[in-house]
């Protein structure tokens, strides 16, 4: 009774093992976040502890060694440097509370307690990742849940890993892992968004393409049938440019393209009209909710916007500049008509300007009028 009242004294774990409340202790160990660890992070880069007594140490020994390093999870067991197993600091002081424990094995050496201590030790080489060491753990019986891991290194070292310290590990692993995940998928989605955006582009005049004109087209058509409201398109093409580049070259041929095309962005005064490449020299601008006469305006500020850039164009037919010739449509979509017939109308009423000179803005209304003056001046 004299010897356990002095252990009880001079160890208050082992005070805490035998008192009814026991709680097995909270082991602190480097917070695992403070490492730059990943999935493929191995059990090395975990803090190990190296501490190994041999057979022959007396158990007070032990005992002392415990308690003075209260965040050791347990200690290895040698003989000659050879490794013979390890005792948990849970397991060794549940067993020292024992009836007759004390008398039994505190002056004894450890390896006399050991039998009565011993279980299926989970030894891992310390290049084991550190999830698959996780799961390996876990697969454990309830009961050695939370015994430490033996860990051996290629130097023949054996360390002891708090299972507590390898599940933050592990817990910090999922949760890098989670956040990689989900910075990968908005990665994703923004590289799909902007190969969606280069595939609605034209590469040469970084403007819509044709393909982006007909959807666009399509979708602005169906919201202004619903509300009917006016939808109108210029078609607009570039006046002799096939001279242009027969006399300037294919290279100064595609800047022209890049002037007009960045020209006539300045249409774009919102979020709803479109500029788009519609093939080769030609282009069209689509002005959702937009009458004649705000068509007529938009057609009065490219003929500006391109006497004020003045390309040079000396084989052209009707100026020494780059012109444009243009034609524009409007109506308010119904279930009789198509986005085709507006293109269609548009289309026609350009082929009228071109045939007439090019140079000019002519309306699809205007077309018809046109058209019958035309025919009663061919008239004998």
């Amino acid at each position: 009774m004299v010897l356990q009242q002095q252990i009880l004294e001079m160890f208050p774990s082992f005070k805490a093992v035998c008192s009814e409340n026991y709680h097995p202790p909270f082991y602190h160990h480097p917070d695992p976040e403070s490492t730059e660890l990943t999935v493929d992070s191995r059990l090395e880069e975990l803090s190990l502890d190296f501490i190994q007594v041999d057979w022959s140490c007396i158990t007070w020994e032990v005992a002392k060694n415990l308690e003075n390093n209260r965040t050791r999870a347990g200690i290895i067991l040698t003989e000659n440097q050879q490794f013979q197993g390890m005792i948990s600091r849970r397991r060794f002081w549940e067993q020292m509370s024992r009836p007759y424990s004390l008398d039994l094995f505190a002056q004894r050496p450890i390896q006399f307690l050991y039998p009565f201590v011993e279980t299926d030790l989970l030894v891992l080489n310390s290049k084991t990742t550190i999830v698959e060491a996780t799961q390996l753990a876990l697969k454990r019986s309830a009961e050695l849940v939370y015994e430490p891991l033996v860990v051996f290194t290629d130097q023949g070292k054996y360390g002891i890993l708090d299972t507590h310290h390898l599940l933050m590990a592990h817990a910090h692993i999922h949760i890098l892992t989670t956040k990689l995940l989900q910075q990968s998928s908005q990665q994703l989605e923004a590289v799909n968004l902007e190969l969606k955006r280069l595939a609605s582009l034209d590469g040469l005049t970084e403007i819509a393409n044709r393909r982006h004109f007909n959807d666009y087209l399509c979708q602005v058509w169906q919201q202004a049938y619903q509300v009917k409201s006016p939808l109108s398109l210029v078609l607009i093409d570039v006046d002799y440019f096939k001279r242009y580049n027969d006399a300037y070259g294919h290279l100064a041929g595609d800047d022209c393209l890049r002037q007009v095309a960045k020209t006539l962005k300045k249409v774009e005064r919102n979020s709803y009209n479109l500029v788009a490449r519609y093939g080769g020299e030609e282009f069209a601008v689509i002005l959702p909710n937009s009458t004649p006469e705000q068509a007529r305006e938009i057609t009065s500020v490219i003929q500006r916007s391109m006497n004020d850039l003045a390309i040079p164009h000396v084989r052209s037919k009707v100026s020494p500049i780059v012109t444009l010739s243009m034609g524009v449509a409007t109506c308010i979509p119904s279930w009789e008509k198509s986005p085709q017939d507006l293109v269609q109308a548009a289309d026609d009423a350009l082929y009228q300007v071109k045939k007439s000179g090019r140079n000019g803005v002519l309306f699809a209304e205007e077309l018809v009028a046109y058209s019958e003056s035309e025919s009663s001046r061919e008239q004998p």
